[in-house]
């Protein structure tokens, strides 16, 4: 069974929803315009270098994973206790090896 290989556009498109961002929440906080985040998420044009080194910081994301490089993501535990890391563990390993 072969991976399904993820475009940046698609990864974009993916992350902002996730933060329930909407296109025009993310040009402002990247200082750019909703028609360049638009231009990403359909293909038309892919982001420079410094705006995805600001995409990863923003979604907390490796730039890697933006370019679909490397197909895992990591969750920041910043802030969380030992006991919230262990719980979000369990869950991670509960849905990599379902019973």
């Amino acid at each position: 069974m072969t991976e399904k290989v993820y475009k940046i556009s698609e990864r974009i498109k993916y992350l902002r929803d996730g933060f329930g961002l909407t296109q025009a929440e993310l040009a402002r906080i990247l200082g750019l315009s909703r028609s360049a985040i638009n231009a990403w998420e359909v293909g038309i044009a892919i982001p420079s270098t410094q705006c995805i080194i600001q995409l990863a910081k923003t979604f907390n994301v490796s730039a890697d994973y933006l370019l679909g490089i490397n197909g895992t993501s990591t969750v920041s535990t910043k802030g969380l206790t030992d006991k919230q890391v262990s719980a979000i563990v369990d869950i991670i390993e509960c849905y990599k090896n379902p019973k």
